[in-house]
């Protein structure tokens, strides 16, 4: 994954709405009117425009270097963005000489966007090249990515180790932790494990979407679990215990006489973490068991309730 964050698989062309055969002159004349149209200052609150100011910012990063241009057309999209990172794509890209040559000047934020008086980094974008100002350099991109877990762990948390790309193009081992309690659709933020910032800013953020699996034995109902617990009919009439499997290990509980086939035991607080030190409750369906080979014995007692009205 090492574009990850980069444009992979998109068009740089035409991100910039050039051709292919496009002189270098003219790459830097349809950039220059995009930077002006999109730039975050000229659409305060516009996600819309600022996604695409960062687009085609990489894109003339790429085509306006002509070693990386070289290698772009060499190996198409997916092939670029597998052997460069973003880090990569923006090595080397100066935006202080670049503006400078778009007739900004010093003040570039400044005297690009209406501002005045000589002062220099005033956008609220600030100054990507001042030390001063790096705060407001925009940050890389979040990125989302599923986490699965058992449905041991969505219940009773844990933690994980796993990998994230490096900017550099490596790999990091981080320990990520599950609260227990969690569902399908969370997430769990990681900051500072996202993309890659174009502008030198720090990098975003990592959401891991939680995918709990399914379990052979429990569901979940809100912060509930239910599960079937088999039962011989002659508990049920006549009272008896049954194992119940908990989360916890399994728990031996009564079962009170002339119990109906699929009532529901009750057990208080073996459920999910419910938060505030609250926890949901079990609840155990008590299905009966019915002899499937019986022999005349069995059949004979059988015949004996048939007759008996039951």
């Amino acid at each position: 994954m090492r574009g990850m964050g980069s444009m992979q698989g998109k068009d740089y062309y035409k991100l910039l709405g050039t051709e292919r055969s496009a002189t270098a002159d003219e790459i830097r004349k349809t950039y220059r009117k995009l930077a002006m149209q999109f730039h975050p200052d000229r659409n305060p609150g516009n996600k819309a425009a600022e996604d695409r100011f960062k687009e085609i910012n990489e894109a003339y990063a790429v085509l306006s270097d002509a070693e990386k241009r070289k290698q772009y057309d060499t190996f198409g999209a997916e092939g670029f963005g597998q052997r460069f990172s973003q880090e990569d794509i923006f090595k080397g890209f100066d935006f202080q000489s670049i503006f400078r040559d778009m007739g900004f000047g010093g003040d570039m934020f400044g005297s690009a966007f209406g501002g005045g008086g000589g002062r220099r980094g005033h956008s609220k974008w600030g100054d990507p090249f001042s030390g001063q100002h790096q705060r407001a350099v925009p940050k890389g991109e979040d990125t989302v990515s599923d986490m699965r877990i058992s449905f041991y762990e969505s219940i009773n948390g844990g933690e994980r180790v796993m990998q994230v790309p490096t900017p550099e193009g490596g790999w990091e081992k981080i320990s990520v932790k599950i609260p227990a309690g969690v569902s399908t659709g969370k997430t769990l933020r990681l900051k500072g494990k996202g993309g890659v910032s174009p502008y030198g800013g720090e990098r975003g953020n990592l959401h891991l979407r939680i995918v709990v699996e399914d379990d052979a034995v429990f569901s979940r109902d809100g912060n509930d679990l239910r599960c079937d617990v088999k039962v011989p009919v002659s508990v049920l009439v006549l009272g008896g215990s049954v194992e119940v499997p908990t989360m916890a290990g399994p728990k031996r509980v009564k079962v009170a006489k002339d119990t109906q086939p699929c009532a529901t035991l009750r057990l208080q607080g073996l459920g999910a973490p419910a938060g505030g030190g609250n926890q949901g409750d079990l609840f155990a369906r008590l299905i009966p068991v019915l002899p499937t080979k019986p022999d005349e014995k069995v059949l004979r007692l059988f015949r004996e309730l048939a007759e008996a009205g039951f």
